[in-house]
């Protein structure tokens, strides 16, 4: 084609200026092309910014692909008032340098710390970043759903001398493990609005009562001739009180603070500590209390303990400046909204499941010293095997949660994890009666492996199928939902036990038939996610959020020059 001497293609006799290029269609309908060239003359889309109507900006705000510029959804215009960023609009959003072409630290990727450096000017695109601090906040979320953990299992592994310290039976013991769990139930609604505020409040209420609940055991046990049973129940609902503001912490923390890189680690570092916290119990406490007078000094340790590593809570930061990847600029749903998104089948076949294994982790955790003596165990060999369980679980999820943060093949591993836990719990049926430590070891490990290497993964990939959806929401309801069965477990256990005059005496083999049996009806659920036509409903919305702008970025970087 020829082009006449006005450089209009053959049968146009003028092009229309950017100034004019702003007509709408009949039926009143601007379109974005023309917003677009109505604000920016010609110069811009080759690159060149010239702002018509106001002093140039100090930087483009949104994003180029094949050498045009996109408006970002963040962008306050001449058409209309800030629009506020949905799902849709942070994927189309991508990563921006400073002014020089320098990354503004460590933007969008784990691993590169960058500097602290002040918050960006109103108008600027969004700067995607994680900050040094936020191990801080991390830290001190592990230590405490270590101690409030520790703090559970203070009498259940000396249940014989507890019982015999308080006056009282060991199924009056139990009920201070059952009570514990009970209280995660009853607060957990304020919890979901508190952790919807944010991590800090959730985690600074529960260093508050995780002091307030040890000083008032303290005041239940003070004496090494007898304790108040009363006051240490008391004492320890309060302390179940806090465990939900930090056991439903972590989901939350990591999505505010950590990229889609380290999120799973994050996640698992807080959340395996409640386990870890057990197993310190588990192990510790037959030391510290070897006869009933010696509960009151165990109950004095801990609680020791249980305030140093509170008081730091009160100082953790609240926020990040900037959020650490693209999925952090989506507004999560509101409260209101995210019951109606719990109505997804997904999200269930992974939520029933979870609650029930955690349940019985609390229940065998807290009944692993009856289970095991009937049949000529020592309270020693019994805490060693609590330990073993938990122990290994915390090697085998080091292990697999890296992996895992690198490769996100969580479904994969939820279909694998599960139906171990399901056969683990079959085979520990057997065990007691083997009299012999290496078959109960051996089962526990293998449980405990395939149990914590499951439960950060299944944490995330909640949040992944509920996005938008805050992350609290769904860590919340599953913690409580693991209490809550722990709890009814316990209960059923205690009424299972069997009476004086059987072979051995007072043994839990019904409490186990009913554990295995219970445990293996759930399996089919989670191996059903991505069946039956369903596949689209497994896809993980908050990483296809952050990819989609690691591929803008990538594009936009490859177009520059």
């Amino acid at each position: 084609m020829t082009r006449p001497e006005n450089g209009c293609p053959e049968g146009i006799t003028s092009l229309p200026s950017a100034t004019n290029i702003n007509t709408n269609s009949s039926d009143g309908y601007l379109d974005p092309d023309d917003k677009i060239n109505e604000t920016y003359d010609l110069d811009t889309m080759r690159g060149k910014l010239v702002y018509k109507y106001t002093s140039p900006p100090t930087s483009f705000v949104g994003s180029t692909k094949d050498g045009h510029r996109r408006l970002s959804s963040l962008v306050s215009d001449a058409f209309g008032k800030h629009s506020t960023p949905t799902a849709s609009t942070a994927e189309a959003q991508g990563e921006i340098a400073d002014g020089n072409g320098n990354d503004r630290g460590d933007v969008g990727h784990e691993g590169h710390e960058g500097h602290e450096g002040p918050e960006r000017p109103e108008g600027e695109s969004p700067v995607y970043k994680t900050y040094k601090r936020r191990w801080f906040g991390l830290v001190q979320l592990t230590l405490l759903n270590i101690v409030v953990s520790w703090d559970w299992l203070t009498f259940s592994p000396v249940a014989q001398h507890a019982a015999n310290y308080y006056g009282r039976s060991e199924s009056d013991i139990n009920w201070l493990s059952t009570a514990f769990l009970f209280s995660f139930v009853f607060i957990s609604p304020l919890t979901i609005y508190m952790l919807h505020l944010g991590p800090k409040p959730s985690i600074v209420t529960a260093a508050a009562f995780t002091i307030l609940g040890n000083v008032v055991r303290i005041a239940g046990s003070h004496s090494r001739s007898g304790g108040n049973y009363g006051v240490v129940m008391f004492g320890q609902i309060l302390v179940g009180l806090a465990q939900p503001f930090v056991l439903s912490a972590p989901t939350r923390y990591s999505d505010m603070w950590f990229s889609e890189r380290g999120r799973v680690t994050a996640t698992a570092l807080p959340s395996l500590a409640n386990p870890f916290g057990a197993a310190l119990g588990q192990l510790i406490v037959p030391f510290l209390a070897t006869n009933p007078g010696e509960v009151s000094n165990a109950v004095l340790y801990v609680t020791i303990i249980s305030v140093v590593v509170s008081l730091p809570a009160f100082f953790i930061p609240a926020s990040p400046p900037t959020p650490p990847g693209p999925s952090g600029n989506v507004p999560k749903a509101s409260l209101k909204s995210s019951l109606r998104l719990l109505k997804s089948f997904e999200l269930w076949c992974v939520l029933i499941p979870y609650a029930v294994y955690v349940g019985f982790f609390n229940s065998i955790s807290s009944l692993l010293n009856q289970i095991l003596l009937p049949y000529g165990f020592t309270a020693d060999e019994a805490g060693i095997a609590g330990a073993v369980l938990i122990l290994v679980g915390l090697v085998a999820s080091a292990i697999s949660s890296p992996i895992l943060d690198r490769t996100k093949a969580f479904l994969p591993a939820i279909k694998i994890a599960v139906p171990l836990i399901g056969l683990s719990l079959l085979a520990f049926v057997f065990m007691p009666a083997t009299r012999d430590l290496a078959g109960p070891y051996v089962v526990l490990a293998v449980w405990g492996a395939a149990s914590f290497a499951l439960l950060p993964v299944a944490l995330e990939f909640l949040c992944e199928l509920g996005h938008p959806m805050s992350p609290e929401v769904t860590s919340t309801i599953a913690w409580a939902g693991g209490q809550l069965l722990g709890g009814i477990f316990i209960i059923i256990s205690d009424a299972l036990k069997a009476g004086p005059d059987a072979d051995p005496p007072q043994n839990l083999d019904r409490a186990l038939i009913f554990t295995a049996v219970v445990a293996l009806v759930v399996v089919p659920l989670p191996l059903s996610l991505g069946l039956f036509g369903r596949r689209d409903r497994v896809v993980m919305r908050r990483l296809r959020t952050d990819n989609a702008v690691a591929r803008d970025a990538e594009e936009s970087a490859a177009i520059a020059p």
